[in-house]
């Protein structure tokens, strides 16, 4: 899978010294809007030579338009992940009318994490157990001093997959994600919500 990433899901992953999880999920590619290295970086000579700089201006310009520029980060990590076709978008802005709760709204091709979403589908794949999951997540969360509660992420991904979802398409992504690699994710919740 490929992801573009906000600027702030980055430091917080290596604040962590986690940065790995990153790359080993994402194992298509991570990029970035010109910013940090061991992420493949997109400037705009690249966008250029690559002949596609105008779509990714006018991904951005709309994209501008939609989240104001408050924090100009996620708007780059949209604009890009729209750009170059990249299937997620790694981002900690979860507010209403932000890029994560406006993109499982829309009809769009980019599907957003947090990255609680990261760690918990990290562990529903077997590239961690739940110890891991729950200490990973601790460390970001601390290091980055997010405040927030790992019970309440993973009540929202049961909500956004399963329960509730805003789009019929994230169920079925993690019903076929379950088939494909073979696990009970009713199980591996329950696992999870032990430690919690």
């Amino acid at each position: 899978m490929r992801a573009s990433l906000d600027t702030n899901v980055i430091i917080h992953f290596y604040k962590a010294g986690l940065e790995n999880i990153l790359f080993n999920f994402f194992d298509e590619g991570v990029f970035i809007y010109e910013q940090i290295r061991n992420i493949e970086l997109y400037t705009d000579q690249k966008l250029k030579d690559l002949q596609i700089y105008k779509i990714f201006e006018y991904n951005f310009s709309e994209n501008r338009n939609l989240y104001g520029t408050g924090d100009l980060g996620e708007v780059y990590a949209i604009s890009l992940a729209q750009t170059l076709g990249a299937y997620s978008l790694v981002t900690d802005d979860t507010k209403q009318g932000g890029p994560y709760m406006s993109l499982l709204q829309f009809e769009d091709n980019v599907m957003t994490f947090t990255f609680a979403d990261v760690l918990i589908l990290r562990y529903l794949v077997g590239d961690a157990d739940e110890n891991q999951t729950v200490n990973d997540f601790n460390m970001i969360n601390n290091s980055s001093s997010l405040n927030w509660s790992f019970k309440s992420q993973v009540s929202k991904f049961i909500k956004r997959f399963l329960k509730d979802p805003y789009r019929n398409e994230d169920k079925e992504w993690i019903l076929d994600l379950t088939a494909k690699k073979g696990f009970s994710i009713k199980v591996k919740l329950e696992a999870l919500s032990k430690l919690l």
